[in-house]
């Protein structure tokens, strides 16, 4: 394994680089696989082939809802649809209000998708972006 700040050889368990002081795994001037130069914003060490930065994730995580926020809000608060606005499912969340105070069914449409939320059935925002746990 090599250094991609400096390209010195680098131990896999090493917290930081002895040579140029970089913590393990930053950098992107060289391929941690081959210790090769990389072009400036290359996918892919054109030495070896190997990626040379993960992909970037393509959502913000300081987006991400929690998983356990919406379950509960599932659960307690289900009949107004608040774990739906929360989540960003605001037409979804009217509709519940709705039902709940025409027909009383939005509190156990509610439960049932907290629970769902909880067991991972329901892992998505209105944005697509993943929940956390």
């Amino acid at each position: 394994m090599f250094c991609k700040n400096c390209g010195n050889s680098i131990d896999p368990g090493a917290e930081i680089c002895v040579q140029c002081g970089f913590k393990n795994g930053n950098g992107n001037k060289y391929c941690a696989n081959c210790g090769q130069p990389v072009a400036e914003g290359a996918a892919v060490c054109t030495n070896c082939g190997v990626a040379t930065a993960p992909p970037a994730p393509a959502y913000n995580p300081e987006d991400q809802k929690s998983k356990l926020v919406a379950g509960l809000l599932g659960i307690l608060l289900g009949g107004l649809g608040i774990h739906n606005f929360y989540l960003g499912y605001n037409g979804k969340g009217v509709a519940q209000i709705l039902l709940s105070f025409c027909f009383g069914v939005g509190a156990i449409w509610g439960l049932i998708e907290g629970i769902m939320i909880l067991c991972g059935s329901i892992n998505k925002d209105a944005k697509g972006v993943p929940l956390k746990d």
